[in-house]
């Protein structure tokens, strides 16, 4: 018996049987001008706002940055003696508070900045219950919010997601309803003395941050960002520079996941929702769905 080999170039010129690459250039092609255009237009800009809880603003540095823009102090040398730390529950400026309806939701935001900052500390120092004595105590402020919007995040969720399952490159997140936060904190010393201070904005965009069906879904992703700034300051005693490439550690790795953290104060923050909570970002799920409260023996801190 005889095999007839077919000639490639018949294959290739077959019109029922277009090569894939060739799909998937022109959907490339097709999606590569929202991709860019996303990039380029979709941040939203919230401005750096002092709040008058610090107890000093003259110690703070130039305004720094354009995506994240903050003014910071750090005494180094004042930090070094420092072993044990404690972190006030954070609180609303005013204006902050007027600009989101729902206390829970509040109370949401400022859970996850507290518990980003309690985990990421646990790396360095020994975590106290709020109104313990410590050698540093840790005050934030919410001093401005821009709500996300929550019917713009769902139109978001369903082009992203959808076209995932038949582009090779997703479309980002739609330009539109971005929401954002500013924070301004400070560590002080038993004495009341200012140690290190900061004073914080950043706006969510399309690109780095997952639309979630939320009026604080962006604030709610956006508090661990400031609180990875700030506690990467406070550990290294110095003004942060450039991403932070170091590997998480254990500890971290088990308090993101959902698990027991290092120190038992950190459960006055609830526990994070861990793989279920990735989950539910992904698909623009409401960060209420998964937030884990804080246990009420923990919260008598």
């Amino acid at each position: 018996m005889r095999y007839r080999l077919r000639r490639p170039d018949r294959v290739r010129s077959n019109p029922f049987f277009p090569s894939i690459s060739r799909r998937a250039s022109r959907a490339f092609s097709l999606v590569l001008p929202l991709v860019l255009a996303a990039a380029a237009a979709g941040c939203s800009t919230v401005p750096l706002k002092e709040g008058g809880t610090l107890s000093s603003y003259s110690n703070l540095g130039p305004p720094k940055g354009k995506l994240q823009k903050s003014r910071i102090y750090v005494d180094g040398a004042g930090l070094a003696p420092a072993k044990t730390v404690a972190i006030a529950p954070t609180t609303f400026a005013f204006s902050a508070a007027t600009r989101i309806k729902s206390p829970d939701d509040r109370t949401m935001v400022s859970n996850a900045l507290d518990r980003a900052l309690c985990i990421s500390l646990s790396d360095k120092y020994r975590i106290v219950g709020a109104g313990e004595p410590a050698d540093l105590t840790i005050r934030s402020v919410v001093t401005d919010i821009v709500p996300t919007n929550k019917t713009m995040a769902g139109v978001s969720t369903v082009v992203t997601v959808g076209t995932g399952f038949v582009l090779p490159v997703g479309v980002p997140r739609l330009p539109a309803g971005l929401g954002g936060l500013a924070v301004e904190a400070e560590a002080v010393d038993g004495a009341g003395v200012q140690r290190a201070a900061m004073v914080w904005a950043r706006g969510a965009n399309s690109l780095q941050n997952n639309p979630r069906v939320s009026e604080v879904g962006d604030a709610y992703s956006l508090a661990s960002k400031f609180s990875s700034e700030f506690s990467r300051m406070l550990i290294a005693r110095k003004e942060p520079k450039g991403l932070d490439l170091s590997l998480p550690s254990g500890q971290r790795m088990k308090s993101w996941l959902g698990g027991k953290p290092k120190y038992v104060a950190c459960d006055a923050f609830g526990r994070e929702p861990g793989l279920v909570g990735a989950v539910a970002a992904k698909y623009g799920a409401p960060p209420q769905w998964t937030e884990k409260k804080p246990k009420p023996a923990a919260a008598a801190y």
